[in-house]
């Protein structure tokens, strides 16, 4: 008898957690847009690099720029003063072609709060490098909160949403983005 209790007990819980699981995962989906640069407009160029302003999920906007062969990616109507403005990796790098929005529901509309881009980079002879770069988005807060390694981890798509999941709503961009390692 106290053995079917503990079992009752021990499914309940489960079933509870399967539900709030179900329950914060209903308050956030996905979409994506192209981070195709023939569909933006040029906001200024010169020798040594471009910035463009591009049409985002829902028409929110991204600011793409290139710069010492290296690309940074911001959003927001003010991003080019965000931190994300000013943030890349260190290897000379360009961007994947879509863009993956995390997008929640926990203030009653549905709005983003991070992003997750695909960066290949130059490795110096070596085989290209991949990494998945998560960015917070926040009026007065956009930045880098994460990189993942997508050569290293097989699942580094899964990881870097959970990094966007767990990390983004509460992220200080005073901070320097983690880099993943387990």
């Amino acid at each position: 008898m106290a053995r079917k209790r503990l079992w009752g007990v021990a499914l309940s819980t489960l079933c509870g957690l399967t539900l709030a699981g179900s329950a914060l995962a209903a308050d956030i989906d996905v979409a994506y847009t192209d981070t195709d640069l023939n569909e933006c407009t040029i906001i200024n160029a010169d020798d040594f690099g471009a910035t463009f302003a591009c049409p985002g999920w829902r028409g929110i906007p991204v600011m793409i720029a290139e710069g010492d062969l290296r690309f940074f990616v911001s959003y927001g109507l003010n991003a080019v003063n965000e931190v994300a403005a000013q943030q890349t990796l260190p290897q000379f790098n360009t961007i994947g072609a879509k863009i993956e929005w995390r997008i929640t529901n926990r203030t009653g509309d549905w709005r983003p709060y991070a992003t997750i881009l695909r960066y290949y980079t130059d490795n110096e002879g070596g085989p290209e490098g991949q990494t998945l770069v998560v960015t917070k988005i926040e009026q007065g807060a956009t930045c880098q909160v994460a990189h993942v390694d997508a050569r290293k981890y097989s699942n580094a798509n899964e990881i870097a949403r959970s990094l966007a999941d767990e990390l983004a709503f509460d992220f200080d961009c005073t901070n320097q983005p983690i880099e993943y390692r387990p």
